[in-house]
């Protein structure tokens, strides 16, 4: 397997040339993020996973992943001591507040240092990714008490969190749960099963913080019925250490398509006394505070797509450039990089890597936007465009880190479907993305129903005006680079007005005609939003080039990325366009019982 390195060039390109640190470093708080910190920050990112991620992520893979030996979970060699140097460095502190241990820097820096992490190791970055969401999520909806005994701990790293929605029966129906929770003085005692629970036991850590989700007793039924608690692998003694262990257990570890070194966990709770756990908030509010952890986690997960798109390029581009086979063109050097239709697939990793980086790292300056500007009118908007783009990020993202890690195994011809070179890895691990926190079916119907017909198209219409502001501001010259780009952009963006106003009306005649377009509608947005990134990225660099600043051969290669976008990429938004427009009534004109 190759060697991991991140892409410190074009973290750098849009943190500091496209202005990203710039828009963040001018809010509440964070104005020591500056370009030299944050440089070093990512340099030092870059030797951790060098040194103590990735070496260990194929190893583990081949070896059988996490072990489950008399009910203790072992992860794999390398897991620990590489935990234990990301706690020391603290890296898990960096986005939170300095009230509880954080280092109050950007979201968009965090982003960039999770997409470092998930690149080299995804199964062991997964720890950190859920840890995180805990954070938020008692950040915003813990009192003030279980905030000073769970957050110091939590946000260091020297504890982990978990999530705990999915049961036997009740999977993407949350509200099908039946894990229940019977007051018992200050606290609860849950009892029940959860599968799917990564990380729901380990050796990194001396304790483990469950969120999960239970019934209390004459909840209504559905969502509206389930509430939050706080379930701890060991109690927690006054002064802060852990105590006794709780009734909870991991009973089994699944075996799974990838992420083999990350434990996926069936947990049983409360099987004798019952398992102690605090509420958090009120009763039957769980799924809403639970919302705060899945959403962040749900950015995560999409940059998941960009992380594996980066590791599955990085790959294929080394095997390439040394593959010798058939016959090169006149001018080459006998490597298989030289033949036109391999370059046509290293051009669509690369381009489409770049473009969910770029989509991904604005919606996390977002985040810092929402949290942190002054103005209500900023925090306002910043929120819509969260809302709007979230599930974009996930599904698209991670539909198309699928995809990427697929056409590196394809470069790699024969050797790709050989676990050796470690390409089918990729593909294995990209797979899952797609399916947990909330799967992209239901990250399509959220974009629909709640983001595009709820607010009857604001936040939507909204963005299309920013992009159609965009298009009038590209000045081409004859047919330039930007002359072509801009053609392309417009065309999609008119498709994406097109299916917007065909959803907006049909919508309020048939949720069934709105909805089988969904994801259809998602993977056009997608593609625009990625679009505009990579245009707004070519005008910078005509810019410099220009100007005569920067370096003139690597602005030459963002621009050639833009374009090829442009012109490969770009026209599928028609395609999408008119499926969108479709409706549904060929997707359900054949009956159940005719399947």
């Amino acid at each position: 397997m190759t060697s991991y390195e991140a892409p410190l060039g074009d973290m750098r390109f849009l943190f500091q040339d496209m202005g990203a640190l710039e828009t963040v470093n001018r809010l509440e708080g964070l104005d020591e993020a500056t370009p030299d910190l944050v440089g070093a920050i990512l340099e030092e990112a870059d030797k951790l996973a060098r040194e103590r991620l990735a070496p260990f992520n194929h190893s583990a893979d081949q070896a059988g992943g996490a072990r489950y030996e008399n009910g203790v979970v072992h992860t794999p060699q390398g897991w620990t001591e590489a935990y234990d140097a990301f706690v020391e460095g603290g890296w898990n502190a960096v986005p939170f507040e300095p009230e509880y241990g954080g280092q109050g820097l950007p979201w968009l820096v965090a982003i960039a240092l999770q997409e470092i992490w998930q690149s080299a190791n995804m199964s062991w970055a997964l720890c950190p990714l859920l840890t995180q969401g805990a954070v938020e999520l008692l950040t915003a909806h813990g009192t003030e008490g279980q905030k000073a005994t769970w957050l110091p701990k939590l946000v260091s790293g020297e504890w982990t969190g978990t999530m705990n929605l999915t049961e036997p029966g009740a999977g993407s129906d949350v509200g099908a749960l039946k894990c229940r929770a019977e007051p018992a003085g200050e606290h609860y005692l849950v009892r029940g099963q959860k599968i799917f629970i990564t990380y729901g036991e380990h050796d990194l850590t001396e304790n483990i913080v469950h969120m999960v989700l239970a019934r209390t007793p004459g909840a209504p039924a559905g969502t509206g019925g389930i509430s939050l608690f706080i379930v701890p692998k060991f109690l927690v003694n006054p002064d802060g250490t852990p105590g006794s262990r709780n009734d909870l257990r991991c009973v089994s570890l699944e075996e799974k398509l990838g992420i083999h070194g990350s434990p996926t966990c069936l947990m049983a709770y409360g099987d004798n006394e019952g398992a102690v756990g605090y509420l958090v908030g009120a009763e039957n509010r769980g799924m809403e505070y639970m919302f705060t952890m899945m959403n962040n986690a749900r950015i995560s997960v999409g940059l998941q797509g960009v992380s594996i798109a980066e590791r599955a390029y990085q790959q294929a581009r080394a095997y390439a450039r040394e593959r010798i086979q058939g016959k090169p063109p006149a001018d080459g050097s006998g490597a298989i990089i030289g033949h036109p239709d391999v370059r046509r697939m290293l051009m669509t990793m690369r381009a489409q890597t770049e473009a969910m980086r770029a989509v991904t790292y604005d919606l996390a300056a977002m985040l810092d936007i929402a949290k942190r500007h002054k103005e209500d009118s900023w925090r306002a908007y910043a929120d819509r465009r969260i809302g709007l783009l979230t599930p974009v990020v996930k599904a698209w993202c991670t539909d198309v880190g699928v995809e990427v890690a697929s056409i590196g195994v394809q470069v790699h011809g024969g050797m790709g479907f050989i676990e050796e070179t470690g390409a089918a890895q990729h593909y294995r691990d990209a797979r899952i993305a797609p399916i947990y926190e909330g799967t992209n079916g239901i990250q399509a119907i959220d974009l629909v129903t709640r983001k595009l017909l709820r607010d009857e198209g604001a936040a939507a219409l909204e963005y299309i005006e920013e992009l159609e502001a965009l298009i009038n501001g590209m000045n081409p010259r004859s047919e330039d680079d930007i002359a072509v780009i801009r053609r392309h952009f417009a065309a999609a963006v008119d498709a994406l007005d097109n299916a917007t106003q065909w959803l907006l009306d049909a919508g309020r005649e048939s949720t069934v005609d709105a909805l089988a377009g969904a994801s259809h509608y998602l993977r056009l947005l997608g593609v625009v939003t990625g679009g505009s990134m990579l245009a707004r990225a070519a005008l910078h660099c005509a810019e410099m080039l220009e100007a005569g600043a920067g370096d003139a051969a690597r602005l030459k290669d963002k621009m050639a990325v833009a374009r090829f976008y442009a012109e490969q990429i770009l026209p599928q938004a028609a395609g999408l366009a008119t499926t969108v427009a479709s409706g549904g009534e060929a997707t359900m004109a054949v009956a159940e019982d005719r399947f």
